[in-house]
């Protein structure tokens, strides 16, 4: 067995904070309406980790099995491209985290619905499936999706619409209209954090077949679309606090989106891919911060 250090690195904890966002704000929503159990959302949130960790072993996997993982790569060295851990070792530890997750996920859907609601059981678990097919399929197999540009729709289904709707409905059964514009602003944060990950390697993406949707429309339309991600975002959560009537004094939350705006001038003025590569961490830690902060008004003051 590969030492346990090497493990947490392949599992990028860096990322874990941004697939808790959506999470976090699906149950603020929930509490919103009057909803919230503390086993639901622990729950929650450990399956997400499990789906994200998944996700990240199945992206070291697939990208370097494709040699995309290489010496021109920017970033953290990947537990495969570096010999850390070999193919059969680190598709074993996919193959745990897939069972880990949908166990942890069957739990969370039963503690929600009970076994009277069959129907509710097998949608979720369906979904959930679903989430470890997105997972393992950015990057693995023939015709991976991450590799023809669609990564960024799957981040937002899945990372947002999915996340947030989806951990709403666990707690309170049904949806409400106004939920769909911070869940749309949530999944357009997280494609930020994937579009500056294609910013950052869009030279190595380029060059070894990876077509991501910046390889596709280059790098400084690649920067306009970033800022029209972070805009229509803020512009969400202003509209959902707007609809809601949340007293100005409650929307603290808004304030996360001040380093976010300072690190879009930076990523707007940045001339080559590699600088950006300390941006991931502020975009994805701003909007986990968003998430934070949205939980502690709704929790505690409304």
């Amino acid at each position: 067995m590969a030492n346990i250090k090497v493990w947490i690195q392949a599992a990028r904890l860096r990322t874990l904070p941004l697939s808790l966002s959506g999470i976090i704000v699906g149950t603020s929503l929930a509490i919103i309406e009057g909803f919230f159990n503390t086993t639901i959302f622990i729950l929650a949130l450990l399956t997400t980790v499990a789906f994200q960790i998944t996700s990240n072993f199945a992206n070291d996997y697939g990208d370097g099995v494709k040699g995309t993982d290489n010496e021109d790569r920017i970033g953290p060295a990947r537990a495969l491209q570096s010999g850390l851990l070999s193919k059969s070792t680190l598709k074993n530890g996919i193959i745990m985290s897939i069972i880990i997750s949908l166990l942890l996920a069957f739990l969370l859907i039963y503690k929600s619905f009970g076994i009277e609601n069959l129907k509710l059981i097998l949608l979720f678990m369906v979904l959930g499936i679903l989430s470890v097919w997105a997972a393992i399929r950015y990057t693995m197999g023939s015709n991976p999706y991450g590799y023809r540009g669609l990564g960024d729709v799957f981040v937002f289904l899945f990372f947002g619409l999915l996340g947030v709707l989806g951990s709403m409905y666990l707690f309170t059964k049904s949806l409400q209209w106004n939920s769909f514009l911070p869940a749309t602003g949530i999944g357009l944060l997280c494609v930020g954090v994937l579009n500056l990950n294609n910013l950052r390697d869009v030279v190595s993406d380029e060059k070894h077949g990876k077509h991501t949707l910046v390889v596709k429309m280059g790098f400084g339309n690649g920067k306009r679309y970033h800022f029209i991600l972070i805009a229509l975002a803020f512009a969400c959560f202003l509209s959902f606090t707007w609809i809601k009537n949340i007293h100005i004094q409650h929307t603290f939350y808004l304030l996360a989106f001040l380093p976010i705006f300072i690190h879009l001038k930076r990523v707007m003025n940045t001339k080559e891919p590699g600088k950006l590569d300390g941006e991931l961490k502020k975009l994805a830690l701003s909007t986990f911060l968003l998430s934070l902060l949205l939980f502690t008004a709704v929790k505690f003051f409304l």
